[in-house]
Order: structure tokens, then C-alpha cells, then sequence
């Protein structure tokens, strides 16, 4: 299973698209916070906190992350060595489990140089270090949790089709409605008492939970079950193969 995993880490870092990925997540979060005067520029929002950027990340994961994940499967159909790789000594779960671990942790890396920003406006603030440093590393746990699942969205998306491209719309879309479909329909209002409850069904609830600095044991449940469910859909729709 390791071997695997790193296979999957090598795979992306040794072509120019995986560092074309994490360039594209760190310019348009950077122009956005510093550049462009938008409501997320931090020198506009005139307060020591990093709460633009984790308002701005997960728009940029639904699109950067499916990127990662559209290839896991869908390249493994489309040259044919996913009968190779079903023939290893290893069963269908750590092998999903192998390429779930390796998106996560090319998202992790991307995130990592975002650590920058944290000691820019660190040093920004007045007075020096006036920063909530509580506060974000309780949004970095969530944008990891929200990762986490967008990244078993994308596999998902990846086992249903050999065709990148396609892959990589599906998991846009999923996410997409993921993240915001349930607060739309919230606020629509059409379900009276049950408003609460169809937004709750939705990540930007729990994500936002999470990003005020409250690590609450029901969002933490919501994003480990949400996970692990596509990941049960994974397995669900490999175990079916017929190659």
C-alpha cells in the first residue's frame, strides 16, 4: 500500500502539471489577498486575520483538487494497467485508500506555502503580532477536513469514467453542490423547520463551523462519515469492474 502511495506522489511531482497545480492555488489566493481590490484583499479588510483566505480556499479547491484526483483512476482505465494493478497483492480498499492518502497529502503540500501568509500578517499587525493564532490553526484543521472530503469526491468522480476531463467535471460539480447546493436551497426557505436541517446537510455549514475557532466533535463526525461515503462508492463502483 505505501509503495502505492508513493507511486501516486511520485506520478504527480515528476510531471510539470503537479507544480503547475500548486503555483495556480498560490498566485490566485495571493492575488486575491494582496492584489486585487476585492472583498477578500486582507490590506483593504484592514484587520490581522487570515479570515479572506479561508473564506477564498475552498472556492480554489473545487476546482484545484479535482485537478489532482481526476487522473487516479480514469488514466489507470483509459491505458489499461488498472488490470495490473488489481492483480497486485493488495485488495480493493487499501488500494483506494493508497490514492486517497496521496490526493490528500498533494493538497496538504500545496497548503503548506500558504503558511506565509500567516507570518505576513503577523508581522503586518498592529501592534507586532497582534494575530488569533488560535483561530487559524483551527481554520487550517477545517480547510483539511474540507479537503479530505473533496479529495474522496474527486476519486469518485475519477472511478466513474476513463475520460480525464470528464473526471475532472464530475468532481466539480459534486463538489460544487456539496459545498454550496444545501445553503442555496437553505436559503430558499422552502422546507420551514427543516431549514436548519437541509443546510446542515451541506459542508460550507460544517467548514464554517470549524473556521470560528470551535473544533465541535458533530463537524469533525460530518466530514469523517461524508469521506468515508464516497469512498464506500468507490469501492462500491470498482468492486462492479468488468475489465
Amino acid at each position: 500500500m505505501f509503495a502505492l502511495y508513493k507511486k501516486e506522489i511520485a506520478a504527480f511531482l515528476n510531471t510539470l502539471i503537479g507544480y503547475v497545480v500548486i503555483l495556480v492555488f498560490l498566485l490566485i489566493t495571493g492575488l486575491f489577498l494582496w492584489v486585487f481590490p476585492t472583498e477578500y484583499n486582507i490590506l483593504d479588510f484592514a484587520y490581522a486575520n487570515l479570515d479572506p483566505f479561508f473564506m477564498l480556499a475552498p472556492f480554489v479547491f473545487l476546482f484545484l483538487i479535482p485537478a489532482i484526483s481526476m487522473r487516479m483512476f480514469s488514466e489507470e482505465k483509459k491505458t489499461g494497467t488498472i488490470e495490473l494493478l488489481f492483480t497486485r497483492p493488495l485488495n480493493d480498499l487499501q488500494i483506494i485508500g493508497a490514492k486517497y492518502l496521496a490526493g490528500l497529502s498533494l493538497v496538504i503540500i500545496a497548503i503548506i506555502p500558504s503558511l506565509i501568509y500567516v507570518l505576513s500578517v503577523y508581522w503586518l499587525g498592529f501592534p507586532y503580532g497582534n494575530l488569533d493564532l488560535g483561530i487559524i490553526w483551527g481554520s487550517y484543521i477545517g480547510l483539511i477536513f474540507l479537503a479530505s472530503a473533496f479529495v474522496s469526491i474527486g476519486l469518485f468522480s475519477s472511478a466513474i469514467t476513463d475520460n480525464q476531463i470528464i473526471a475532472f467535471i464530475i468532481g466539480i460539480s459534486i463538489s460544487a453542490f456539496a459545498y454550496l447546493g444545501f445553503e442555496i436551497i437553505y436559503s430558499l426557505d422552502l422546507f420551514g423547520n427543516f431549514d436548519l436541517f437541509v443546510q446542515s446537510l451541506g459542508i460550507q455549514a460544517h467548514y464554517t463551523s470549524i473556521r470560528r475557532g470551535v473544533i465541535d466533535l458533530r463537524d469533525l463526525i460530518y466530514f469523517i462519515s461524508l469521506t468515508a461515503l464516497f469512498l464506500l462508492f468507490t469501492h462500491t463502483l470498482l468492486s462492479r469492474r468488468k475489465w
